[in-house]
């Protein structure tokens, strides 16, 4: 009980010092419980979509997925037949026939498109009873003929849609018009899909390209009947041939599994974050409690020599830690919330529409983030505790401080250099690895023992980088530069902790920076030396019919090539399989696309009856030039393909790739089972390139599903889709950041308490205020740019490892980004001068007197 209330009674003196680490632990807190709370309430988003929008039982082809497309671009379906079959089952209350693709796209009489822009879906269907299950018509009325359409409200509120409004459906089997003539509103949230419905005829035509067929049967049970029962009513009446027969809760469950690995990815990924701010958390507890120890040294060698053992001390320590971490994670709880919550609005603002109603808190968030941020801090705090007990009572004669807590021991030193060799070894390892993916293993291992390395040393590295930053940067300050050089050098381990907060942060930021500017680079000289197409045409639907004719028709062009993806099961002489499909193009996909060539000739490779294959394919499967390959074509028939040509694979563009002509796919795949161009190519008359582009652009102006890129165009969008996925990173990165400048601002807090004594002295001598709050804050400018150095020179090392294995993907031009390492050393800079604002006024204001008088 003593022990508590000492504990108590120091936690609350010093509340002040206390509060910054309180912030780190609430933020890290904040981040892993608004993490989980966001995933969480998305997952039971799209658990009440797919509940509400699965009949009690549901037939389906057997081959289909509820979220993929075959490659004709024309869904799955069933004839009407299984659907009246269906309907004597016992037990069926009633059953209907429904027709959806989410292969399409809607425009409306500009031409815009009327889908969503974070990735979400359009879907297009026919009306049937199951949809009033989720949905309710708000405005005019359901479709009732080839010319009506009806439309979600969501869509219709976000791209100002009323009734009488023409729409454009552009799918695989052509093109139809159709005005509004209702709006229906969900019942539950919409994650930002796009549906618009027809009448049952329109939808057959239009949509399956057949008439009398659906994509699935719904069927709804009879008061006191199972699903499960239900289920095994319908088999025993329609079958288990080509149909797949699932109950609600299978239906939903199927759908769940793609979201629900999407989501995992999305947690996994803020969590790592998380992670990292809580790395740099921990560096700001232990400095926080070391210099608490360190400045109680006096009053702790009293109470060691009034009877209190080490064990008390010890945990009166971790007692202060144990509050520490709770009222932070508290906060910390209650701050992830309303994190989730404004994640919630930043999506729905995107598009994404997420609705606070389904917000949901489970009973282990909460938990999960008391828990860790009490045990973290306990962790972190253990260190110091131990050094606190470790306190004699003899300490209480000598004035505050334990001058051997600012050296590095040389255990501590050989340690981190040992581990630093050994990760300096793991990464000179992971760059001369022959597989990228044995060497992604150990450039891991070399990213985690070089960090722990550079944390252990870094007080030993402290002394000479500080002098060396001094050197050019604080000679110009005279004494007051020379002062704050001093004070930096004074604790190196204070300093090593302090610096190796922000260094984390730092070396994670260099390192994507190299990665991400190196994979443009390589992919940019690659497009320069392999690209030789003038114009690429791609979207997120593959181009349909309508649109390829209206490329081929396009005046100025000297050839359009056709590129598409084939399902296909290939079997090689050694009698191994491999189910990675085939590339069908033209013949002149040769001059679009430069690929050197092991053994033959690209060009043989599109003559009949003839393919390509990799290098690495060749290899593993023992495949030589002139062999006969078995290729069994989805919905095709099975032909004997001779290899005429063996690609290089040490590129990035279409590596493994596995070419054949498309009069050669058309010998072994039925017209409706064709699929359109996944990507199509053009190049230009000779002098009419600039013609020729605006033209494309004009004639797919009826698509705007589909982009028509020049090669700049195309290497433009390529770095901006890079950019766009690091600046998501770096803001990741922030709070690891920002927890650092915590800790900066809170070394320097507590340091200027320690020195509050000298702080007054040098006022009594001469110091002015001005000067006082200058020597601070070159200080706090000296710690920043030594974890800065340290990061940035860490980061550079990681990343040029990584883009040694990704050069084993093709991606083989290392460019450091110095404007971006350049900007962020300066900015560390600046960063230093933030953190030491408050530090550099609180210690200007001191009075003269009692700081002088102060023990």
């Amino acid at each position: 009980m003593t022990v508590l209330k000492t504990s108590m009674r120091n936690f609350f003196a010093h509340k002040g010092r206390m509060a910054l680490s309180a912030v780190a632990v609430l933020l890290s807190v904040a981040f892993v419980c608004g993490t989980l709370v966001f995933t969480d309430t998305m997952n039971t988003t799209f658990d009440k979509l797919f509940a509400a929008t699965s009949s009690d039982v549901t037939v389906s082809p057997k081959v289909a997925k509820s979220d993929s497309t075959p490659q004709n671009g024309k869904p799955d379906s069933i004839p009407a037949s299984v659907l009246d079959r269906a309907k004597k089952a016992d037990g069926v209350k009633y059953a209907e026939g429904a027709v959806s693709s989410m292969n399409v796209t809607v425009v409306n009489s500009a031409n815009k498109n009327m889908g969503s822009s974070t990735g979400a879906p359009t879907i297009a269907g026919n009306w049937t009873r199951n949809d009033l299950r989720s949905m309710e018509i708000t405005s005019g009325r359901a479709p009732r003929g080839p010319t009506e359409t009806m439309v979600d409200a969501d869509t219709a509120d976000k791209h100002h849609l009323k009734l009488g409004d023409e729409l454009r459906t552009i799918a695989v089997t052509g093109d139809f018009k159709a005005r509004i003539v209702g709006i229906a509103t969900f019942k539950v949230t919409n994650p930002g899909a796009a549906v618009v419905y027809f009448d049952t005829a329109t939808a057959q035509r239009e949509l399956l390209g057949a008439t009398g067929r659906f994509t699935h049967i719904n069927l709804s049970a009879a008061t006191g009947v199972t699903d499960d029962r239900l289920k095994q009513n319908v088999i025993a009446s329609i079958g288990t041939g080509a149909y797949k027969v699932q109950t609600q809760k299978e239906y939903a469950d199927e759908n769940r599994s793609g979201v629900g690995s999407f989501m995992d990815v999305i947690k996994y990924a803020m969590l790592g974050f998380a992670g990292i701010a809580f790395l740099v958390g921990i560096f700001l507890i232990i400095n926080t409690f070391s210099m608490l120890v360190a400045q109680r040294t006096r009053e702790i060698g009293l109470m060691r020599a009034i009877g209190s053992s080490r064990k008390q001390v010890n945990r009166s320590v971790l007692v202060e830690a144990t509050l520490l971490g709770f009222f932070g994670s508290i906060l910390g709880v209650g701050a992830g919330v309303g994190l989730a919550v404004g994640l919630m609005k930043l999506m729905s603002a995107a598009g994404m529409d997420l609705s606070t109603r389904d917000l949901t808190v489970k009973a282990t968030t909460p938990v999960i983030g008391l828990v860790l941020g009490v045990v973290v801090t306990v962790l972190a705090a253990y260190l110091p505790a131990r050094r606190a007990g470790k306190v004699s009572p003899m300490a209480a004669l000598r004035d505050a401080g334990t001058p051997a807590d600012g050296k590095a021991g040389l255990v501590r030193g050989i340690i981190g250099l040992v581990l630093t060799g050994a990760g300096t070894f793991a990464l000179f390892t992971a760059a001369n690895a022959d597989k990228a993916s044995d060497g992604s293993l150990v450039l891991g291992a070399g990213v985690v023992l070089t960090l722990i390395g550079f944390v252990i040393i870094g007080p030993l590295l402290a002394g000479g980088v500080v002098r060396v930053i001094s050197a050019v940067l604080l000679r110009f300050f005279g004494p007051v530069g020379r002062m704050a050089e001093r004070n930096a050098l004074r604790n190196p381990r204070r300093t090593g902790a302090t610096g190796a907060a922000l260094m984390i942060g730092l070396a994670l930021v260099a390192c994507l920076s190299v990665v991400g500017s190196s994979m443009v680079a390589s992919a940019t000289d690659e497009l320069d030396k392999s690209v030789g197409t003038d114009f690429i045409i791609q979207g997120n639907q593959r181009i349909v019919p309508q649109a390829a004719k209206a490329i081929e028709t396009t005046p100025g062009l000297e050839h359009v090539t056709h590129y598409r993806d084939i399902e296909a099961k290939i079997v090689t002489p050694d009698g191994s399989s491999d189910s990675d499909g085939v590339t069908a193009a033209d013949p002149t996909y040769a001059q679009d696309l430069h690929r050197k060539t092991t053994a033959g000739e690209l060009t043989a490779a599109y003559g009949k009856d003839s393919m390509s294959v990799g290098s690495k394919f060749a290899t593993k499967h023992h495949v030589k030039l002139g062999d006969t390959l078995t290729v069994a074509f989805k919905g095709g028939s099975t032909a004997k393909l001779r290899v005429a040509a063996i690609t290089d694979d040490d590129v990035a563009i279409d590596q493994g790739a596995r070419y054949l002509s498309t009069e050669t796919m058309r010998k072994y795949l039925p017209a409706d089972r064709i699929p359109p161009d996944q990507i199509m190519f053009a190049s230009a008359k000779n002098g009419q390139e600039k013609q020729a582009y605006a033209a494309l652009k004009k004639s797919m102006e009826q698509y705007p599903q589909y982009q028509v890129r020049d090669q700049s165009d195309y290497k433009q969008e390529l770095k901006d889709q890079i950019g766009q996925l690091l600046n998501m990173v770096y803001g990741l990165l922030a709070l690891a950041i920002v927890v650092a400048v915590l800790g900066v601002i809170n070394t320097l807090a507590l340091s200027v308490v320690e020195r509050t004594r000298e702080i007054g002295l040098m006022r009594a001598i001469g110091m002015s205020r001005r000067q006082l709050r200058r020597m601070i804050r070159l200080e706090s400018v000296v710690i920043a740019l030594f974890g800065a150095l340290l990061g940035l020179g860490l980061g550079m090392g990681w990343g040029a490892t990584a883009q040694k294995l990704l050069a084993l993907e093709g991606l083989k031009v290392l460019e450091i980004p110095w404007p971006t390492i350049i900007g962020v050393f300066i900015g560390s800079a600046f960063v230093g001068l933030f953190a030491a604002l408050i530090p550099a006024f609180r210690a200007g204001r001191m009075n003269v007197l009692n700081a002088i008088a102060t023990d």
